[in-house]
């Protein structure tokens, strides 16, 4: 690798950098063409624009950059945006902060300014290391920000913060790196934030977490609930001081435990409303949204059908995740979603396994939950399967149980419906089922084998923003009921290390649902007949080694 073989610019004194930093205006010579069908810097205009109307009269909305990863040393992890920062601007990079105001402000002498974007600023030397740089120019011209600026420029632009009634942020970064290189790095910008509107004491967001979880969800379902915050209590206890929680666990009815959400608001540092706002944006897809997703979708089930062409017994679990990934890249995506989980046997039954280091398959059923990236929407795609092409008896019967489950989750799927209807559809068929296959003796033992939910949200995230309200035209959500037996159940042996998992991604329509990811084969006899085909790379074959 190049950065272990020469000296890097991250190993120059801050002052041997200093040196080689050019601002702007630069020479540029024309970059390589990328994929014509990104979002539209006219999408996230009008993000940007529908976010803002629904801030509060007097308000800012302040949005970070995601952190640098380091994976180990002088290596990072590849970069990915936070996706609220990438659907309000299009923004790539590190290192910056967007900036709504509800009505129009004086940014860095500019009166008039209702959005507000800095930047991290060009220097040809870290370009030349770690790739171009839009700078604020570029993020101007290219993004088509009204106002932009080198976020080094952040803590002199004259903002008044004092004068805002509200400060909206959500997931303020508290795990960033200070790079002593860098006076404007993402560390310094918050440090910045925190100063300049007097957010250094009085804030804590471990309290904020709990409470802005109990001001979205605590009047839907208090059991739960409860037991949430008495989780998270029993581990921090100083959440008890907090007012809303106190009044919240001291309420002996849903009307008082909704008063004591309604009587304890976000105080002037609201760290609630801001991914409200957002989670209401983000869940209903446009069709620009859509035609990612579906590309997405589709890449990730083709990568099922020439797995399941390709599989056989002596195959492990990393090379069968290599085969999905490579399709991937075939086809265009860029990442996966998240990190591939192909379990066999009793890895399968992991919920989210991802050592992937099995040797051999053998004839266990292997479980793939896989999905690809494309231009930063998520599929989320998982298929079981036999290695040898066949189901045995007893992975039939377990497999085509999951599968009834999941038929009767989509029949649930349509506008209206409770967010849980498709989850409480699949546990009453996965209930039913285990007891009839005397695995378990009372229906509510179920949650034993079948221990999450059926669905969520999906976009930019694979476990995407959203309300959880009635499903609405628009939603993208996952139906993927499972039944996992690991060694030792008390059960017939024959069911040991049988996990399945069916997941398919599902959007609401106007009048019920249409699966994205049916192109992925879902029966038992869909299955092993794509099983018995030939693959497109059949004939790929690598030398042994040695």
């Amino acid at each position: 690798m190049l950065l272990g073989s020469c000296l890097s610019l991250a190993a120059l004194p801050a002052a041997a950098q200093a040196t080689t930093s050019i601002p702007e205006p630069m020479v540029d010579y024309p970059a390589p063409a990328r994929p014509a069908d990104f979002l539209s810097p006219a999408f996230h205009k009008q993000r940007r624009e529908l976010l803002r109307a629904k801030l509060p009269p007097h308000s800012v909305a302040v949005v970070f950059a995601a952190p640098v990863r380091n994976r180990a040393n002088d290596v990072d992890f590849v970069y990915h945006q936070n996706p609220d920062f990438y659907y309000l601007t299009g923004y790539e990079e590190p290192d910056a902060v967007l900036l709504l105001f509800a009505e129009p402000r004086t940014v860095g002498g500019q009166p008039g300014m209702t959005e507000t974007l800095f930047t991290q600023p060009r220097n040809p030397a870290r370009e030349q290391w770690t790739g171009r740089r839009l700078g604020a120019v570029g993020a101007k011209t290219q993004l088509a920000l009204q106002y932009t600026a080198d976020d080094t420029d952040f803590a002199t632009s004259g903002i008044k913060w004092a004068d805002f009634d509200k400060i909206l942020f959500d997931n303020l970064p508290t795990d960033t790196r200070d790079d002593s290189r860098n006076p404007a790095d993402l560390h310094n910008l918050v440090a910045a934030f925190r100063q300049q509107t007097n957010l250094l004491s009085g804030y804590d967001p471990t309290h904020s977490e709990v409470e802005s979880i109990i001001r979205r969800y605590g009047s839907r379902d208090a059991k739960r609930m409860t037991e949430y915050i008495n989780g998270q209590v029993k581990e921090n206890p100083s959440l008890a001081k907090s007012p809303l929680i106190a009044a919240y666990l001291a309420a002996p009815t849903d009307a008082a435990r909704q008063a004591a959400i309604t009587t304890n608001p976000p105080g002037r540092f609201d760290d609630a409303t801001l991914g409200e706002k957002l989670g209401d944006l983000r869940a209903i897809k446009t069709p620009d949204e859509l035609a990612l997703l579906r590309r997405a979708v589709r890449i990730s089930a083709q990568g099922q059908r020439e797995v399941m062409k390709l599989m056989r017994p002596d195959m492990g679990e990393m090379e069968v995740q290599g085969l999905h990934e490579y399709v991937y890249r075939r086809y265009g995506a860029e990442f996966q979603g998240y990190p591939s989980i192909v379990g066999g046997g009793a890895n399968g039954c992991i919920l989210h396994y991802e050592t992937n280091d099995r040797q051999r398959l053998d004839n266990d059923l292997v479980l793939m939950d896989c999905g690809a990236e494309y231009h930063g929407y998520s599929a989320d795609v998982t298929r079981t399967a036999p290695p040898s092409g066949t189901f045995s008896p007893a992975q039939r019967q377990i497999y085509e149980l999951v599968l009834a489950a999941q038929e009767a989750g989509f029949a649930a799927c349509r506008p209206g419906a409770p967010f849980d209807a498709p989850n409480k559809a699949t546990q009453q068929v996965v209930a039913a089922g285990l007891q009839k296959l005397g695995i378990i003796k009372k229906k509510d033992d179920f949650r034993k084998y079948y221990p999450h939910g059926a669905s969520h949200y999906l976009g930019l995230d694979v476990h995407d923003r959203g309300n959880y309200g009635p499903l609405q035209a628009g939603n993208v959500i996952t139906v993927e009921p499972g039944i996992y037996i690991p060694a030792g159940s008390p059960c017939d042996p024959k069911w040991w290390n049988i996990g399945v998992r069916i997941e398919d991604d599902a959007l609401i329509t106007a009048t019920g649902y249409e699966n994205l990811s049916a192109e992925a084969p879902r029966t038992v006899a869909d299955i092993e007949k794509i099983m018995a085909e030939p693959s497109a790379l059949e004939g790929f074959k690598l030398p042994e080694l040695k």
